[in-house]
């Protein structure tokens, strides 16, 4: 039994990395939205809260109706009760990855959970 997994998501719209990876913690999405595209609902969550990673191209957030300009290389936190729906902009793209984590769960990180060999 190998201790990793690894998986190719090219460019599909959505893909949910949960299953595909084997994940435990964390749920990973990687998104992909054409210019002028937007994820067609609202949402919020009851517990995880959200880092969302842009990895290129540009677009916006609306946040609890604040609205939130993105572009590659930003990183942005959600708490799970904050309403939120992405958009692409106009005229171009966005990718951008989603880790979903529980609030509040992080009890270590790399500098205390590490072990050098």
């Amino acid at each position: 039994m190998s201790n990793f997994s690894k998986v190719n998501v090219g460019q599909d719209a959505r893909t949910e990395l949960h299953d595909a990876l084997g994940l435990t913690g964390a749920e990973i999405s990687v998104n992909n939205l054409p210019a002028g595209a937007g994820v067609p609902f609202v949402h919020s969550h009851k517990k995880n809260e959200e880092i969302y990673i842009i990895l290129s191209g540009k677009g916006s957030a609306v946040i609890d109706g604040e609205t939130v300009a993105l572009s590659a290389g930003d990183f942005l936190r959600i708490s799970p009760a904050a309403k939120r729906q992405f958009s692409a902009a106009a005229d171009q793209g966005i990718s951008y990855a989603c880790i979903q984590v529980r609030e509040n769960s992080l009890e270590e990180y790399t500098a205390n959970d590490a072990v050098i060999y």
